[in-house]
């Protein structure tokens, strides 16, 4: 599988509220560069499964990847708004080690 093939699948899985998926896709030192978030794969599981994505309607807009990357763009709808995110993320051995995120109220 490659690394889109990967990010999609776990994208999907977490869209239905399927956090599992994630696990053996981040590496156990996963580093997060959004100010807030926390690095390191346990602590980001538990902190994306109460963050509000988690509950959010996500609707994918594109996929961008290359050898070592893959971006997605998607709209996140909760009930209190409609935001644009891209995340970005760093693969390694198919495995996530990086990850950044830009995200605007639409």
């Amino acid at each position: 599988m490659t690394i889109k093939q990967l990010t999609l699948h776990a994208f999907q899985e977490f869209a239905n509220g399927n956090l599992e998926p994630l696990r053996p896709l981040l590496h156990e030192n996963f580093v997060e560069h959004s100010p807030g978030n926390p690095s390191g794969r346990d602590a980001f599981i538990e902190f994306i499964a109460q963050a509000p994505v988690a509950g959010a309607e996500l609707d994918l807009q594109r996929v961008i990847a290359d050898d070592t990357h893959v971006v997605v763009h998607y709209l996140m709808t909760t009930p209190e708004a409609t935001q644009s995110v891209v995340d970005i993320w760093r693969f390694d051995n198919n495995q996530i080690v990086e990850h950044w995120d830009v995200v605007q109220l639409t």
